[in-house]
């Protein structure tokens, strides 16, 4: 699925003033119009070289995604990454960020003017795996609260927690399983029926369960959408992309 970009669409957001876009309409020195479907002047969206294949390269300097045209439903989705070198802002002194959102439904842009309404796995340096219901998405998960922190951890021997967009939408990984800084990284996301696993490097660190969307204030099953490859501020790298069947999730010990 890398070797070029057909299979995939782009949506980006207003890019950031420090970006040179002609034709794109200011106000106060910002953009504020959004660069929109299937225009990329940056090039933000790409397929280079990289460690003697070819790879998508994203750069990050405008917040938006890579979608794939296709919906999939029951499927195992497995891919590489790995950092690149150039940050840019608002998150140019943050760490590293992007994402792989699926079961991504409804518009671009609904989320933050760039992401579609989805289930992420969060890819962040030190936190990749953690989860985020994005717009008006919504699981279940077991989980711990962290010490110190209004927020919750993946446990699988927690009790059950609900997240939404109406209190915690946001999950922290069990444990980090991420390499260092430069090394190529694999994901594996099971979704089947409304559940899914996340997987970094072999190791299991987030289960959700009755995954659903919020619609007129009531949640209704979300099964199935397209994947979407997060551009948020940091180049990174992604290979080796593949989507299979599955007919159960795996067991993991």
């Amino acid at each position: 699925m890398e070797k070029d970009l057909s299979g995939w669409y782009s949506y980006l957001r207003a890019p950031e003033p420090t970006s040179e876009v002609e034709g794109l309409k200011k106000e106060g020195g910002r953009y504020v119009e959004p660069i929109g479907l299937n225009s990329d002047p940056l090039n933000v969206f790409s397929v280079v070289q990289e460690d003697g294949q070819a790879v998508i390269r994203i750069s990050g300097e405008v917040l938006g995604v890579l979608i794939t045209e296709q919906e999939f439903e029951n499927f195992h989705l497995n891919l590489e990454f790995k950092w690149g070198e150039k940050k840019y802002p608002p998150r140019k002194d943050k760490k590293r960020d992007s994402g792989v959102m699926y079961h991504s439904v409804g518009k671009e842009g609904a989320k933050a003017g760039a992401w579609m309404r989805s289930m992420e796995l969060q890819v962040q340096e030190g936190d990749t795996g953690d989860m985020w219901c994005i717009d008006s998405t919504s699981t279940w998960v077991r989980t711990i609260k962290v010490d110190g922190e209004e927020s919750f951890r993946y446990d699988p021997k927690a009790p059950f927690h609900v997240l939404d967009m109406r209190g915690d939408r946001y999950c922290q990984k069990s444990k980090d399983f991420e390499k260092e800084y430069g090394e190529w990284n694999r994901l594996d996301i099971y979704a089947y029926g409304r559940e899914s696993v996340h997987v970094v490097n072999g190791q299991k660190n987030m289960h959700l369960t009755d995954i659903g969307q919020i619609v007129n204030g009531e949640i209704e099953p979300l099964t199935k959408g397209k994947i979407q490859l997060q551009s948020e501020g940091a180049e990174i790298f992604y290979r080796d992309i593949t989507i299979r069947p599955i007919h159960t999730l795996p067991h993991f010990k």
